[in-house]
């Protein structure tokens, strides 16, 4: 029956608790273990019942016991020091931004399509979403002038159960957004801020929500009102759950009625960072908002927007990027193209890798970085990997010369330390190790902590892990009816004294979670050792259309419920962050088998390092530029075979040999007091060399120094006098493509000697026609280095030669410069042309270069 009115209900909190209000409505509280405490001193029980939801607490507490807090002197006390330090923390105005940028507020906006911020607000699958939440955690702790946006999901992801034979099930319960530490955004007269998008024959409606992040707002949006039809109410029902049409409307909504909504809030950010291509669309809708606003051509306000644009790329497979076919874009875009000025082809070459092929589907990676200034990875091998997947759609550019960089991903350690190891840094390293994870020096401190206190948390944290996974067991178990029998052997599964491995991500089959099953006996013989226990916790959960990694679950499940294993090894279901941090607290080791060049990053590893643990993992994402031989583990040196069974045939021997050789040994080798001194050294080297490096806060200054700051500049210079510098820019590159055709490498000039010796120079002078370009408009370059076995130049080193004063007739240039050679062997050079213009982002942004061709008059 529907309501002929509605009113929302509040909780009546006494005049002495009425901060706690605020306080559940900032999502501070998640790395802030004090007001944690405080909402678990308020009622532990529903505190862990209500998923470590603030506000749904209140929402659901007792009104007497809001009474009886209200009259416990010391609960008000407490809860008055936490407010105030969380309101001094808010008007603090001495950050590292203001440090950095000296009272420039331009406004960045990070675009996601998924937040990981807590489990208490469920609008996240992992790690692309967890990264999210902790970089706006970060942009606040270094009060970077930054607002988030996204989309609020009423499924969010899926909740997991698993039935009786292991199989992965699903469940969609609705959020209810009253209850969520999100609040509506109104206009002055209490209605709600609605905008508009146009869709095929309509308009879709969103109203905006706003989670508050320390001192950064997310905005996120919803179209599950009544303004709607009901297929447009379902645009934000769930996440990564639908075809490609209902994934190109959400996409649509997160980048063009993103773009809306800061501007119906009154926001013009002058940086837009796409974490990821879902919102690459709001490339599009800001180049047109540019055109209306300042009156400027397509090209002209392309420009401008992507000086202020940058992409950050998490896929290391082409299946991984989303991709449209020429008929679905044409059916969201067609009428959207035409109000830009092009025509569907011209539409369709912006998100293609070849503009020319009419049968390429539309790439959103492609678009972001079409529109964007700055492309960046998410590790060092990353990096390596998208220049090799995005690098045909710089035609014969050398792959280690696309420009497409790295930032490596880090994590935010307030959020995912536990509250015992935080209290040992705090007494050892100093408060500041929080303020500044980033200072090496204040990690090297590490060492003064004694192995005896650092192992009794160790210790403790693991019991705690063991205790967890005991409840968690029996609530599954209960769930599937089990028998009073079964759930009193839950109650003592696992050992709290053994070594223990955790395993936990994504289901991804690349991920190779059942590589340990691959020698079961042998596995069992290393569970069963009576003298040197161990045990494995695994949670993850798989996409639902995945069918093969349910079948890996299934796999897992089927051998832990061997009788030789059984309570050793064991699958927590419904993985999600709060389970995420008990694991990452209180496992011994954290075990990570991807298929090499597959896992862009990772960042459950890092969590691990902040709290102890050791990484044993195969060289890829961000272990391969972390690993040293003093801090963990490595499966292998990073060796691809071609067969995929014999990858993993040798890889999965190569990690039982580490365990049983190296892992199980060194931390069952104890010294007279039973502490293991060999493994206490590993950690303490793993906490001081990868602390300070793989952490957010070192993350997002690098954004900032490297992305944000110089995007602001460049923005602000490209808009300034009226676009003048965006306008000039548009003209000299519709001008360049015009007359590329025409550039003309005539001849290549080079000393007469076939052997040099190590110092030597080498002179080299080029002949190049410019048809109607001039040679300001070019930089002609030596291209030189080693020759490999198949008579190759790899990552050439480029030398910028000189103009010539000698002059020929027919646009013909003299260019001159000089090659030194520092090492011995086979070595070759060519030279090429490629434009210039100060104001480029980078050379190769037109897509344009020319090389000398084979044959070519060389005289040596």
């Amino acid at each position: 029956m529907k309501p002929i009115r509605s009113v929302e209900v509040v909780p009546f909190l006494p005049p002495e608790l009425e901060c706690v209000r605020e306080l559940a409505y900032n999502l501070r509280w998640t790395w802030d273990h004090d007001t944690i405490n405080l909402f678990r001193r308020l009622d532990k029980d529903l505190w862990e019942s209500t998923g470590h939801n603030p506000v749904l607490l209140l929402g659901s507490i007792s009104q007497e016991r809001l009474n009886e807090a209200a009259t416990d002197e010391g609960f008000v006390v407490q809860l008055d020091r936490i407010c105030m330090k969380y309101h001094e923390y808010m008007r603090t105005e001495n950050t590292w931004y203001e440090k950095h940028q000296k009272g420039k507020k331009g406004v960045i906006a990070y675009f996601s399509a998924e937040f990981g911020l807590s489990e208490a607000l469920p609008i996240y699958s992992g790690g692309l979403g967890v990264l999210a939440g902790d970089h706006v955690k970060a942009a606040s702790e270094l009060g970077l002038p930054l607002v988030g946006m996204g989309i609020v999901y009423q499924e969010g992801y899926f909740r997991q159960y698993l039935n009786a034979d292991g199989w992965q099930q699903e469940r969609y319960p609705m959020n209810d957004f009253y209850n969520l530490p999100i609040l509506p955004v109104k206009e002055k007269d209490g209605s709600p801020v609605i905008i508009s998008i146009d869709f095929p024959g309509r308009k879709v409606f969103s109203r905006i929500w706003k989670a508050q992040v320390g001192r950064v707002p997310l905005y996120l949006l919803d179209t599950n009102i009544p303004e709607n039809n009901k297929q447009d109410q379902a645009i934000t029902d769930a996440l990564y759950h639908g075809d490609s049409d209902l994934r190109i409307k959400q996409e649509m909504l997160l980048g063009i009625g993103g773009m809306r909504a800061l501007q119906a809030l009154g926001i013009e950010p002058a940086v837009c960072h796409m974490n990821e291509g879902h919102s690459a669309f709001l490339g599009l809708e800001r180049i047109r908002m540019l055109m209306m606003e300042h009156r400027l051509s397509f090209d002209e306000g392309r420009q401008v927007a992507a000086a202020g644009q940058i992409f950050t790329t998490h896929t290391a497979v082409p299946a991984g990027i989303d991709k449209f076919s020429p008929e679905l874009v044409d059916r969201y875009f067609g009428d959207y193209a035409r109000g830009l000025g092009l025509s569907l082809a011209q539409f369709m070459a912006l998100g293609r890798t070849n503009p020319l092929d009419s049968f390429e589907p539309f790439s959103m990676a492609m678009l972001a970085i079409n529109l964007s200034s700055k492309t960046n990875a998410v590790s060092k091998l990353h990096g390596v990997v998208s220049r090799n997947l995005f690098g045909s759609a710089w035609k014969d550019l050398p792959i280690h010369e696309v420009p497409i960089t790295h930032v490596t991903n880090g994590i935010h350690a307030k959020t995912w330390i536990s509250d015992e190891m935080a209290d040992m840094y705090d007494r050892y390293l100093g408060p500041k190790w929080s303020e500044d994870t980033t200072d090496s020096n204040i990690w090297r401190r590490v060492e003064d902590i004694p192995n005896e206190e650092l192992w009794r948390i160790h210790e403790r944290r693991r019991q705690r892990l063991v205790s967890f996974a005991r409840a968690r067991m029996k609530k599954q178990l209960e769930a599937k009816g089990a028998l009073h029998s079964e759930l009193m052997e839950a109650t003592e599964i696992l050992n709290p004294e053994a070594l223990t491995i955790g395993f936990a991500r994504r289901m991804a089959t690349y991920k190779r979670a059942t590589l340990l099953l691959s020698d079961p006996e042998r596995l069992a013989k290393i569970l069963g050792n009576k003298e040197r226990p161990v045990q494995i916790i695994i949670a993850g959960k798989g996409h639902p259309e995945d069918t093969p990694a349910k079948e890996l679950i299934r796999k897992l499940v089927h051998f832990s419920r061997r009788e030789d294993v059984q309570g050793k090894f064991i699958f927590l279901e419904d993985y999600d962050m709060n389970v995420a941090r008990w694991m990452v607290t209180g496992v011994d080791v954290w075990l990570n088998t991807p298929r090499r060049y597959l896992e862009a990053s990772g960042t459950s590893g890092m969590k691990v390092v902040f709290n102890g643990g050791i990484n044993v993992s195969i060289l890829d994402g961000w272990w391969d530029e972390a690993y040293q031989a003093n801090v963990g583990w490595s499966i292998g040196r990073g060796e691809v075979y071609a067969d995929p069974d014999y990858q993993d045939a040798v890889e999965s021997q190569a990690l039982y040999d580490l365990l049983e050789k190296e892992i199980i040994p060194t931390f069952y080798e104890r010294d007279k007091d039973g502490r293991p001194r060999q493994w206490l050294s590993r950690m303490k080297n793993s906490m001081s060399e990868l602390c300070p490096v793989f952490n957010i806060t070192r993350m997002v200054r690098e954004y900032a120094l490297r992305m944000y700051f110089p995007a602001y500049s460049r923005y602000s210079e490209f808009l300034a006098n009226g676009a003048q510098k965006a306008k000039d820019m548009a003209v000299w590159k519709n001008n360049l493509a015009r007359c590329w055709k025409d550039v003309h490498i005539e001849s290549v000039e080079s000393g007469t000697e076939s052997k040099m010796q190590v110092g030597d120079d080498m002179r080299v002078r080029a002949r190049v026609r410019l048809g109607q370009l001039t040679p300001e408009d070019v930089s002609v370059q030596i291209y030189h280095g080693p020759l490999d076995a198949a008579g190759n130049i790899n990552e050439g080193e480029i030398i910028h030669m000189m103009l010539s004063d000698e002059t020929e007739k027919g646009s013909v240039s003299l260019f001159s410069g000089a090659i030194r050679y520092f090492k011995s062997g086979r070595h070759g050079f060519t030279v090429r042309v490629v434009p210039h213009h100060d104001d480029l982002g980078t050379p190769f942004e037109t897509g344009l270069l020319h090389w000398a061709s084979d044959p070519i008059n060389v005289t040596a």
